[in-house]
């Protein structure tokens, strides 16, 4: 399969394990190719609504493997980002300003300005709320 786009038929797709192996075996995803390959079923899966239990273990094998690959071949670099250029990237993202930090804080819309800038630290509340508003780690904000 590598080097060669193979589409995947639109017929309806086997309800069995077996039988899903047979139109497009899961193996290491080895090119970009493979991987877009192995995208589109995944895709073509999701959308069929009610799975068999041989879809969703077929489906559950077909994600790993991409994430194997993304995590070998799309990893993003993260070793340089801080806790702030977290928080910026989320503010923006939400499209949310420092005041919004603010008020999403509880303080003084200034004192978000001064979390941005780098000139007040989060507190462990801070912290928490902002884990819970973005659905992310405390973590992800510490440096």
């Amino acid at each position: 399969m590598a080097g060669t786009k193979h589409i995947v038929g639109r017929e309806k797709l086997p309800g069995r394990f077996e039988e899903l192996v047979r139109v497009m075996p899961p193996q290491s995803i080895v090119d970009e190719v493979h991987y877009e390959n192995t995208l589109e079923m995944v895709d073509r899966l999701m959308v069929v609504g009610r799975l068999t239990r041989g879809q969703e273990l077929y489906l559950e094998t077909l994600v790993e493997l991409v994430e194997a690959f993304e995590a070998r071949q799309h990893a993003i670099e993260t070793a340089d980002l801080t806790g702030l250029d977290s928080l910026r990237h989320l503010l923006e993202a939400n499209e949310m300003d420092a005041s919004d930090l603010g008020r999403l804080l509880g303080i003084h819309a200034s004192m978000g300005s001064k979390i941005l800038k780098g000139q007040r630290a989060l507190t462990v509340g801070h912290l928490r709320k902002l884990a819970n508003r973005f659905k992310v780690s405390p973590q992800l904000f510490m440096d």
